[in-house]
This record gives C-alpha cells, sequence and structure tokens, in this order.
C-alpha cells in the first residue's frame, strides 16, 4: 500500500521526545554550515564511531575479508577505516537530503546518463531503477528527484518523531512511497510508466533468493524480487549509483541488462551481481559494508560466515 504522510502530534512535546529533538535541532543547524565544514565534522564524526562501534566495524572488516581475500592486508585496512567516515559523513548527508533548499541541492549534485530513462518513458514503459546501497543514498535520491520524481519502497522508523522527520524528508522529491511489502503497488506504478528505485544488493533472507557469487563469495543470498518485477510488470530496467566526489555528488545511470530477466533465475542474478560489483568498484570506501550481507547460508552449507 502507498505510505500515508503521518501528523505532527501535540505528543511529540512529552519529554520522551526530548533527546530526539535535541538530535533532530544539531543535525539541522549543521545542515546549514558550508558543505566542507560538514564533510569535516561527518570524518571526526567517523573516527569516533570507528572506536565506538565496535560490532559495526568488525562486520565491516569481515566483508571487505570475504570480498577481497586477496587485498593486501594494510589496503583493506585503510578501506575500513575510509568506509566508516563515508557512515559519519552520511549522517550529515542526510540532514543535507531533508533540508536542504532545492538550489543547494542543484548546486551540489549532478544526473549523467538521464537519456537511458528517458529511452525507456518514449516506450511507454516503466523503468526499474536498480541501485546500491551507497552510504549517500539519502541525499543522491533527493537529487534525483529533483530531475525524476520516483517510486520507492519504504520502511517506517520505529521513533515516531524520527517518522515524521523521516517520511517528510524523503517525500521532499520522491513521487510517492510504498510499504516495503507492497508488491502489488509497485507492479501498478511499474506498469503507469513510473522511475521506480529498487535495491537488490543486501541479502533479505532465505525467501525468494538464489545463491550466486558476489565479489569473493560463491554463494551470497541474493533477491530474486528484481526477476518478479521485471518478468511481470511492463517496465524495463536501468542500473543508479550515488557517488559523493571532491566537487559534489554524482548520480550515474547505466543501461540495464540486455536479454534480462532471460528465464535462467540463477545466471540472471549471477549477472545483476556482477553489474553490481562494477558499481561497487566506482567508490568501495561509500559502500555499505556495514551489513551482514553473507548471513544468510545455503542449507547445505550452513556454517555462519560471521
Amino acid at each position: 500500500m502507498q505510505v500515508k504522510a503521518p501528523r505532527f502530534q501535540l505528543a511529540f512535546f512529552h519529554p520522551r521526545y526530548w533527546l530526539t529533538w535535541l538530535s533532530i535541532l544539531v543535525l539541522y543547524l549543521i545542515s546549514w554550515l558550508p558543505y566542507k565544514v560538514q564533510v569535516l565534522l561527518g570524518k571526526a564524526v567517523g573516527h569516533v564511531l570507528f572506536k565506538v562501534l565496535k560490532s559495526r566495524r568488525k562486520v565491516a572488516e569481515r566483508n571487505l575479508q570475504l570480498a577481497f581475500p586477496d587485498m593486501d592486508q594494510k589496503r583493506r585496512e585503510a578501506l575500513v577505516k575510509a568506509n566508516i567516515a563515508s557512515a559519519g559523513i552520511a549522517l550529515f548527508e542526510t540532514g543535507m537530503g531533508w533540508w536542504w533548499p532545492d538550489w543547494r541541492v542543484k548546486r551540489m549534485g549532478k544526473v549523467f546518463g538521464y537519456e537511458h530513462v528517458q529511452a525507456i518513458l518514449d516506450k511507454g514503459k516503466g523503468v526499474m531503477g536498480l541501485a546500491i546501497h551507497n552510504m549517500n543514498l539519502e541525499f543522491g535520491c533527493r537529487v534525483m528527484g529533483l530531475l525524476h520524481p520516483s517510486v520507492v519502497f519504504y520502511r517506517r522508523h520505529n521513533n515516531p518523531l524520527m517518522e515524521y522527520m523521516q517520511y517528510h524528508g524523503r517525500a521532499r522529491s520522491n513521487r510517492y512511497m510504498i510499504h516495503k511489502r507492497g508488491v502489488s503497488e509497485m507492479f501498478k506504478a511499474l506498469n503507469s510508466g513510473e522511475l521506480c528505485l529498487y535495491l537488490p544488493d543486501q541479502d533479505y533472507g532465505p525467501k525468494r533468493c538464489e545463491y550466486v557469487p558476489f565479489f569473493g563469495v560463491k554463494d551470497a543470498a541474493t533477491t530474486t524480487g528484481t526477476l518478479l518485477f521485471t518478468s511481470q510488470a511492463n517496465c524495463e530496467t536501468v542500473f543508479l549509483v550515488s557517488i559523493r566526489t571532491p566537487q559534489g555528488y554524482e548520480i550515474h545511470i547505466l543501461p540495464g541488462l540486455e536479454d534480462f530477466p532471460s528465464g535462467d533465475d540463477k545466471e540472471d542474478v549471477a549477472r545483476l551481481n556482477r553489474k553490481i560489483e562494477e558499481l561497487v568498484m566506482m567508490a568501495p570506501e561509500q559502500y555499505l559494508w556495514m551489513h551482514k550481507r553473507f548471513k544468510t547460508r545455503p542449507p547445505e552449507n550452513p556454517e555462519s560466515l560471521y
């Protein structure tokens, strides 16, 4: 179902929300600082996170060890530190995405390859935009939405006040949002010629998945949800990746896979993973390595990798 906009509640002034209000206020005020100052603050926060969030750091270290078994140890350690620094910057990128005025977003963000989206729309089809979990995605979606508002899946925040802020922040340039289980609504959107964003690069559990290679892991659980939508909806695919550069943010839109889906589910999601690998390697330090991407194991080899 389409997610309804949460309303502001007087209950938000209850003392239990005061800490949340404080964090929101600090993030909002920081969002108005010069961009370079926010990046420096983000790196400083990342340095603290590296020391404090040991469990998440260990997940990132293990993922990189699994993904790049032949990588030099020093290079891998440097990549972990850069990744945690990106996580710190991502905190402020969220504030930028939620509160920056349109003119400031446009000044800092550029979209390359939109012609691939337009070519599909000109055929009268919907566009399934396959994106990856780069940590600047919150701001990247805002940049993309100013050019072409999108339909996206949405997961509610557990804190009602943060849910209010999150929804209205993301709604600034999205077309509308669908509940994370709203499969039928996604079909409707695609069949109506919408640009819909879908992220197939995480571990969504053993249901509706194939075990195929992803970087150095030969049997990574990979969702077949992409195949469900692209085989049954009137749509074609493109790939999207959001990258932070010294000059600002770039959204790169790349052509989808040919003959996709082909009918061979295992080979199709393997091809999809190979393309995702290419997107990740455009800025590997910005990818969400702190997610347990290889948590779900195949029945014949159930031993945890973590």
